[in-house]
């Protein structure tokens, strides 16, 4: 057996700042706690995170998603992508409070999802994230009147990715439409698809475009661009009228940094390596790999991996490393896709010091960072919610 080792990355000038250690004022809203955030160095974090959980009993469910730190994980009662935690805490009524470790468009799911004695909790409200917010309510109202000048507005069925705000989700419900995950986008389009002549797919480009080229058969001719900064959207009518895809210029700024160059130095450096990379990535990427999934794909393809088997991961480096630590003593050979660091920077807001800050607040009787849905919103995005639940 060979021994484990450490992941090939190297921070950026950027390392602290993508860590979430530290603010840009220029970029940033961050985010004032009443009292006293505890300090990172506090050496009674993981005592203090401890003994807070444990005082709220069963009246707290904490969630982390996969992207999250190990510091975080390690409190929370289930971890999963987006939807399946969403899911996890509708399944527990009896919690009072759901602390999502995720970002906000996260947190926005579940409360839609679960009940109004529910409050859900986003540890740092400047955990966003950077493709839902590519996609506002007020530009994609804008893009629906340009369809609709161009005349193709009632052909137009809208599938909006999971990673997307509530205001996107209820538009996509009060206009037909589904929503999607990375595992069931291809349903999703076979679904929007026998309910119209074209799709609208909000906000992430590479997972509509892979998802239509590469699982259904079309070509890249088949879609078009919109850019919400051009006027209408940088496209012609009669590219509207032709197009079957109508895809919006939105993008994940982790998976969009991997690129061809990437998987072929890993293949270089490693002979014989999968690279295995999530549907987010640019289509080229795609293309290059072996083997394309969602997160929870990418896991239990590792799960299933022959010992001895070399990895190269396109997805975020939190996942990364702890799946090469937990899968090093089947001697499977785990690295990531790029040798630069790329973390969520959003994501990775949520720290062990806002963690034991929430707890300890919700301990002491104060709700903290509550996330509401308001009710016209909520109505529709869970409209568009059950519509995917259906999909068969």
């Amino acid at each position: 057996m060979t021994t484990a080792q450490p992941l090939d990355v190297q921070p950026t000038p950027l390392a602290l700042l993508l860590l979430g250690r530290e603010a840009d004022p220029r970029s940033e809203r961050g985010v004032e706690c009443p009292g006293d955030l505890p300090s990172p160095s506090d050496p009674d974090l993981v005592a203090r995170a401890r003994a807070a959980k444990e005082k709220l009993g069963d009246r707290v469910f904490v969630l982390g998603h996969h992207y999250q730190r190990d510091e975080v994980i390690q409190f929370a009662d289930v971890t999963g992508d987006s939807f399946k935690l969403a899911r996890d805490a509708a399944a527990r009524p009896e919690a009072e409070y759901i602390v999502f470790c995720g970002v906000h468009f996260m947190a926005e799911s579940a409360d839609i999802l679960t009940t109004d004695a529910q409050a859900v909790v986003l540890p740092d409200l400047a955990a966003g994230c950077s493709m839902a917010d590519m996609a506002t309510a007020e530009q994609v109202a804008e893009c629906w009147d340009v369809l609709t000048e161009a005349g193709v507005a009632d052909q137009v069925v809208p599938v909006s990715y999971m990673n997307s705000s509530a205001d996107i989700k209820a538009f996509t419900g009060k206009h037909g439409g589904t929503i999607c995950t990375s595992s069931n986008a291809k349903r999703a389009l076979e679904w929007a698809f026998e309910q119209g002549e074209k799709i609208l797919f909000l906000p992430d480009q590479h997972l509509g475009r892979n998802t239509a080229v590469r699982d259904m058969g079309m070509s890249l001719d088949d879609c078009v661009l919109y850019n919400p900064h051009k006027p209408n959207g940088g496209l012609t009518a009669e590219q509207l009228r032709n197009a079957k895809m109508i895809l919006w210029r939105g993008h994940c700024s982790v998976h969009g940094r991997f690129s061809v160059e990437s998987v072929e130095d890993v293949r270089a450096r490693m002979p014989g390596v999968n690279v295995l990379v999530h549907p987010e990535c640019k289509h080229e990427v795609v293309a290059a790999a072996d083997y394309v999934g969602s997160t929870e794909y990418i896991i239990k393809a590792l799960e299933a991996a022959p010992r001895g088997s070399k990895w190269a991961i396109g997805t975020e480096l939190n996942l990364v490393r702890r799946l090469a630590n937990r899968f090093a003593s089947e001697d499977k050979e785990i690295a990531f896709l790029d040798k630069t660091v790329c973390f969520c920077s959003t994501m990775n807001r949520i720290d062990l010091p806002h963690l034991v800050w929430t707890l300890e607040s919700l301990a002491d009787g104060k709700l903290v960072n509550r996330i509401e849905v308001d009710p016209e919103t909520e109505k529709y995005a869970k409209l568009a919610l059950e519509r995917m639940l259906a999909l068969p």
